[in-house]
């Protein structure tokens, strides 16, 4: 007498239940790990395009015996002009010279989306506010700042 083994094909539903929850506690597991890996690339981003623009103010000023890229007479406490950092400029900061450009285009905040540069006194403190801006400058030490997206001001 011969038994005839039987082939079970396929999961049974515990067996697909189980792989389903693990699959779950993974999930929540991991997706607040890429939410927080997103904000620290902006952050990262930000951190890296301040030195690249400070680099290029520095060069600028070097260049433009210590005046700014500001307004017509390069003055710190005058309003930001990024044409002088993104075209060519004679050495008094008027255009159609044949220095520069410091930056191949206007550079927009990764954390807030502006490029517009606001003008302070002095260095500000983190977490100070600067409404409508993508960037501080301050006219004390020729240093400018990022903004985060609600318009304060990130620790660099």
């Amino acid at each position: 007498m011969r038994r005839s083994i039987t082939v079970r094909k396929g999961f049974t539903l515990v067996e697909i239940l189980i792989v389903v929850i693990i699959l779950g506690i993974l999930a929540a597991i991991v997706i607040p790990q890429f939410t927080n890996a997103s904000s620290d690339a902006r952050q990262s981003s930000m951190t890296s395009q301040l030195q690249t623009l400070r680099s290029s103010i520095e060069l600028y000023k070097l260049q433009h015996g210590d005046l700014y890229p500001t307004g017509a007479t390069g003055a710190a406490t005058e309003a930001w002009d990024w044409t002088k950092l993104t075209g060519k400029t004679n050495s008094d900061g008027s255009a159609g010279g044949n220095l520069g450009p410091y930056l191949q285009q206007i550079p927009v905040n990764p954390l807030n989306s502006s490029s517009n540069v606001g003008s302070v006194a002095t260095d500000p403190a983190v977490g100070t506010a600067s409404a409508g801006n993508g960037y501080v400058f301050s006219q004390a030490t020729g240093k400018i700042f990022g903004l985060d997206k609600n318009s304060k001001t990130t620790a660099d």
